[in-house]
């Protein structure tokens, strides 16, 4: 018999304890079998100060849906130049709780409170985003500028 799981805040507690401990300042709980799997569902577990270099996905299946289950998660939405466009604070229960993103739109996330935690779907199989999914205009992650980067998102949201 294949096992439920079920999404409890017992869960969350331990994907957000994982997150805490990695060096990144986030962590997957997987619901989907393997990275080849065609659908992708999981928790991403996501702390402040953790830096996701603003992306996009270019693959037509690779459209991405997030709701945030405990927190607040900052989404911050760019055109090509790096100009931001769009931006709103997800909060459970909130004005604005989730967001869906069409692939080709570059994109980055930010925890805005301790043990933010989403729910995320999007199509597999997980591939390594390549250097035309990647924000030119954006630092790396893990490059001297990426803290100061991030800070300068995360006050859009003070």
């Amino acid at each position: 018999m294949k096992t439920v799981v079920m999404i409890d805040q017992a869960l969350l507690d331990s994907v957000s304890l994982q997150a805490r401990h990695s060096p990144r300042q986030r962590k997957n709980c997987n619901f989907h079998a393997d990275d080849a799997a065609p659908a992708h569902r999981l928790l991403n577990a996501i702390e402040p100060g953790s830096y996701l270099m603003p992306h996009r996905h270019l693959d037509a299946n690779k459209d991405e849906t997030m709701i945030v289950l405990r927190g607040r998660l900052g989404v911050v939405v760019f055109d090509e130049s790096g100009q931001v466009q769009q931006s709103a604070v997800l909060t459970p229960g909130g004005p604005v709780s989730g967001v869906d993103i069409p692939h080709g739109v570059y994109h980055t996330v930010l925890a805005l409170d301790p043990g933010t935690v989403m729910l995320e779907a999007k199509g597999g199989p997980y591939l390594p985003l390549d250097e035309a999914e990647r924000a030119p205009w954006a630092p790396a992650e893990g490059a001297p500028e990426a803290a100061a980067y991030a800070r300068s998102l995360s006050e859009r949201f003070r």
